[in-house]
């Protein structure tokens, strides 16, 4: 691989080449300029080889996932992309054509997304690859989404279909090999690309009360929501989404649905509203494009149930992916 500077300016220079405040990447720090309203929001997500991504999947992939997972963090805040940080940790061996494909991939989203480098950093590791991304949003601070604000009687709400991410990692892993290609490809992609949120965020500021979104699992998340806003949610097990490439596997093998709710690397936004604002969440849903779910309540006491049909509660051992 070619020295740090060189790389710099070969490969990470020009995905700045749009934000003055980066300063071509040639200082030691970017030089922000507050925005005229509002608050910044950030955000830091890692990714190791190995672990968070498969050392095969393709290197362009990897970085639009690195860009999304943080993106889906402000999303949950209901914050608009500004900027980025990296931060870059690669094997020595690791050759310019991978870090060409990483940074196409980068820019790739920068243009979907309207966001741009801002700077970071660049090291050698003897280890595996490590990868961050620090994403900086802008809203007015009165408006952002809050983990602490569901209240008793609320509604809770997802986007999209929960249980992808699990199965996406499996179907890299080979297995589900039975399936359709069609829905094989559709899984892995939901895996390697999740979905940010930030149209749907964006229509519903004034109508939530809580949200985040799905990283470790609907139930982990959902759990976390309701520690912070110190409430119980219940989650109707029947009326949470699935994908049809989902229900094809759970038709095959039901025991594997707890898994979906507790797999996490969904990505999508869950978050409460009163009943009240019922259709205002959907009237966001539809000018988002965007799948939204009822899938429960907000009530009083801790904690998160699971109810199937009868209304009564179902035991799961593993409610979501645990970082240490």
């Amino acid at each position: 691989m070619s020295g740090e500077f060189e790389r710099i300016a070969r490969f990470l220079a020009p995905l700045a080449d749009n934000r003055p405040e980066a300063l071509g990447l040639l200082d030691d720090a970017a030089v922000l300029r507050p925005p005229s309203r509002g608050s910044y929001a950030t955000t830091l997500d890692t990714m190791v080889e190995g672990v968070h991504y498969l050392p095969d999947d393709p290197p362009e992939r990897v970085a639009r996932k690195l860009m999304r997972v943080n993106l889906s963090d402000l999303a949950a805040m209901g914050a608009e992309p500004y900027g980025y940080l990296l931060s870059l940790c690669l094997p020595r061996e690791r050759d310019d054509s991978w870090l060409a494909a990483f940074c196409q991939g980068l820019r790739e989203d920068q243009q979907i997304f309207g966001i741009g480098l801002l700077g970071g950093d660049s090291v050698s590791t003897k280890g595996p690859a490590v990868l961050s991304l620090c994403a900086i949003g802008i809203g007015e601070e009165e408006r952002l989404f809050r983990r602490s604000g569901a209240q008793v009687g609320d509604l809770l709400f997802v986007s999209g279909t929960i249980g992808d991410g699990f199965l996406g990692l499996a179907v890299r892993r080979q297995e589900f090999l039975w399936l359709a290609s069609q829905e094989r490809n559709a899984l892995a992609r939901r895996y390697q690309l999740p979905e940010p949120r930030l149209a749907l965020a964006a229509a519903l500021r004034g109508s939530v009360t809580a949200a985040i979104d799905v990283s470790d699992g609907l139930l982990a998340d959902a759990g976390h929501l309701a520690e912070t806003s110190g409430v119980a949610i219940e989650i109707a097990a029947p009326r949470i989404p699935l994908s049809k490439a989902a229900e094809s596997i759970l038709a095959e093998d039901p025991e594997l649905f707890p898994s979906l709710l507790g797999g996490g690397d969904d990505y999508e936004l869950l978050f409460t509203a009163p009943a009240s604002a019922r259709q205002a969440v959907l009237a966001a849903a539809e000018a988002s494009a965007t799948p939204v779910t009822e899938i429960g309540k907000v009530a009083a006491g801790e904690g998160v149930s699971l109810l199937d049909r009868a209304g009564a509660a179902i035991s799961v051992d593993r409610k979501g992916w645990t970082h240490v």
